[in-house]
């Protein structure tokens, strides 16, 4: 009678293993590759790696304007939006983020940030009597003087030079500094939309206006934003 050597059963439970996929007792099974950069298709994700750190974790109280704003999202074009994400804003820190324009995203991915925002933050629905959000020429800076008596002084000062409101410290808008930072766009945007995380009333709102205040018609944003233009210095113009 022969017997079979004793290293026989060792020998198969090591082809098992190796045969079975399973690691050995004791080993952890190794961590699933995390996906490719470019891969990546969640819109919390691509956020929070691409816009958090100047917009806001929640899209406010960044340094860098609020995106969690449904006045915002609800006047801003899809296809601007895709844009400025895919281009970045000239003249401010708003980089490109296509991979087209030097920047870290698939156009894939831009166009989910884009739609995510509006999912995420905006709310449905159209608004009749709101200003465009499109930069217009047409605005006169006398009447945009006028206008800011009687919308904006209150907080910001006379002259833009900064405020209060209520117990809260406005800062100036009259200041090279932030106009150099921040396009005629963005201003106009502004004008309408306000700055609700910071409690800057918005272009029908009355909070901290005189009892008079009307709701700002599209002309009033561009002599606004003609106004807040000429304050630029000459080398940001």
């Amino acid at each position: 009678m022969t017997h079979s050597p004793k290293w026989v059963p060792v020998f198969l439970l090591a082809i098992a293993f190796l045969t079975s996929g399973c690691n050995p007792p004791g080993k952890p099974t190794p961590p699933e590759n995390p996906p490719r950069p470019e891969e990546l298709k969640d819109f919390a994700a691509l956020y929070a790696s691409n816009c958090a750190a100047c917009h806001g974790k929640d899209g406010t109280l960044g340094p860098a304007p609020p995106l969690n704003d449904p006045l915002f999202l609800r006047i801003v074009p899809d296809a601007e939006l895709i844009r400025v994400i895919t281009e970045g804003r000239a003249g401010t820190p708003m980089a490109p983020f296509d991979h087209s324009k030097g920047g870290p995203l698939t156009s894939a991915q831009v166009k989910i940030l884009a739609e995510g925002l509006k999912t995420k933050w905006g709310k449905p629905g159209v608004m009749t009597d709101v200003p465009g959000y499109t930069l217009a020429p047409g605005g006169n800076v006398e009447d945009g003087q006028m206008m800011f008596a009687m919308a904006c002084a209150s907080c910001h000062g006379d002259k833009g030079q900064g405020g209060k409101s209520g117990e809260q410290r406005v800062g100036a808008i009259n200041d090279a500094s932030y106009l150099a930072l921040s396009s005629n766009q963005a201003l106009r945007r502004y004008i309408i939309t306000g700055r609700p995380d910071l409690g800057m009333p918005s272009y029908n709102e009355k909070t901290n206006r005189p009892h008079n205040f009307k709701t700002l018609t599209a002309q009033d944003v561009a002599d606004l934003t003609s106004l807040l233009d000429s304050w630029r210095s000459p080398a940001t113009k």
